[in-house]
């Protein structure tokens, strides 16, 4: 079996850490896509597009929710793309802890399988200009946002 070149993680999994999230059971279950073409991560690139881009759209009122102060039970997520000494990236949620300035400041919430050098529950920031998506999840389940991660969701395209 081939290895995969870029692989996208939509799994909300977690370690141990002080603040560890707590998501509702009823909260939708992500599906990870495996690219393994370079044709196939073009094509996946093109079609996430209008997604990240409504996500980028949305998200200053998102980030002014957040700084104003979540509910007991909501946390916030960014999803950016994590790239390593070897050139494998791969695509993450980081539970956002602050932002400051244009920066999005949490730690790694999800299950590496690419890239090297990084784990789950790690220190990481990384500017705005490399958000992806974002997502709010709600103690009752629900999410706000998660544009791209809903459209991988259904996604079937080439080098799947």
């Amino acid at each position: 079996m081939k290895q995969p070149i870029f692989l996208l993680v939509a799994l909300l999994a977690f370690v141990a850490h002080a603040q560890e999230p707590q998501l509702s059971p009823d909260a939708p279950k992500d599906k990870p896509v495996q690219i393994y073409t370079k044709d196939g991560e073009a094509s996946l690139n093109a079609a996430e597009a209008p997604y990240i881009a409504k996500a980028r759209s949305t998200y200053p009122v998102a980030k002014a929710t957040f700084l104003a102060g979540l509910p007991q039970g909501e946390i916030f997520f960014a999803t950016t793309i994590l790239h390593d000494n070897n050139g494998a990236a791969e695509q993450v949620f980081i539970e956002v802890n602050s932002i400051q300035g244009d920066h999005i400041i949490g730690h790694i919430a999800s299950q590496l399988s690419v890239v090297k050098g990084f784990q789950n529950g790690q220190f990481y920031t990384f500017p705005e200009s490399a958000l992806i998506d974002w997502l709010i999840t709600h103690a009752d389940g629900s999410e706000e946002g998660n544009y791209v991660g809903k459209f991988l969701d259904t996604y079937h395209g080439a080098g799947v």
